[in-house]
């Protein structure tokens, strides 16, 4: 008991958020950007106690100015977390994302509850459910979409599947070339539904590709795992920024 004492509260904090970050990292799925947080946190209560003073300064610069950054990029992707106004367009495009064996993800079911809202309140609309076949997936997830759609009620009719993206890209990319084949420019006539934090990039990469796009809201996730897709998007959209996707 007595060695117990003799650690510092500092000591006991970084400890706590080490064991906090493994949690996240290695029991809960889709929580890694908030276990490096967390990581990270405990990585700075450490060095304050033991870098040099001049070096615990530099190190101090650095972070504020990577914080300051990281607000920055969070400004537009927050601004851009919502269904546009006067979102009605003929084409919906659905972007994909993890299809977990035979089941969507919580993050596909989320996106899905939002397009049968689109659906319902805009019935004349076509959406194009976008999504190859990734490790761990037993189908595309342009399949699993169509299933999960049909099976909640939409007609078969209404759902065009593009099957062969494995990327935001590609997502957007031939989904706008399905829509050119039928006679349709894209531009103008396009929503793109997805996951809040990921509209503005993704409305952003359809910009850069000559087309201007509605976004239109998937339903919130729960809200610590909200939080970590928040933080793991900064970095998406600086990827985007260097690299122009």
């Amino acid at each position: 008991m007595s060695k117990l004492k003799l650690i510092p509260v500092w000591g006991w904090a970084a400890a706590i958020l080490l064991v906090a970050a493994l949690i996240f990292r290695f029991a809960l799925r889709g929580y890694s950007y908030i276990a490096h947080t967390l990581t990270f946190i405990a990585a700075l209560i450490l060095l304050h106690h033991f870098l040099p003073r001049l070096w615990w300064r530099v190190l101090v610069v650095l972070v504020c100015i990577g914080f300051v950054y990281f607000i920055i990029v969070e400004i537009p992707i927050i601004k851009n977390a919502r269904t546009d106004a006067d979102a009605e367009r003929p084409y919906l495009v659905v972007l994909g994302a993890a299809v977990h064996g035979d089941d969507a993800s919580l993050s596909l079911v989320h996106r899905l509850r939002g397009v049968l809202d689109y659906m319902e309140q805009y019935p004349e609309s076509v959406a194009i459910v976008s999504g190859g076949q990734g490790k761990g997936e037993n189908m595309t997830e342009a399949q699993c979409m169509f299933d999960w759609l049909t099976a909640h009620g939409i007609d078969e009719n209404r759902i065009i599947m593009e099957d062969k993206a494995t990327s935001t890209a590609e997502n957007l990319e031939f989904s706008f070339d399905i829509i050119r084949s039928l006679g349709v420019e894209p531009d103008g006539n396009t929503a793109i539904l997805s996951s809040p934090y990921h509209l503005f990039r993704a409305k952003s990469m359809a910009k850069s590709m000559g087309v201007n796009a509605a976004g239109v809201a998937g339903h919130w996730d729960y809200p610590v795992l909200t939080v970590n897709y928040f933080i793991r998007e900064a970095f998406g959209v600086t990827h985007m920024w260097v690299f122009g996707w």
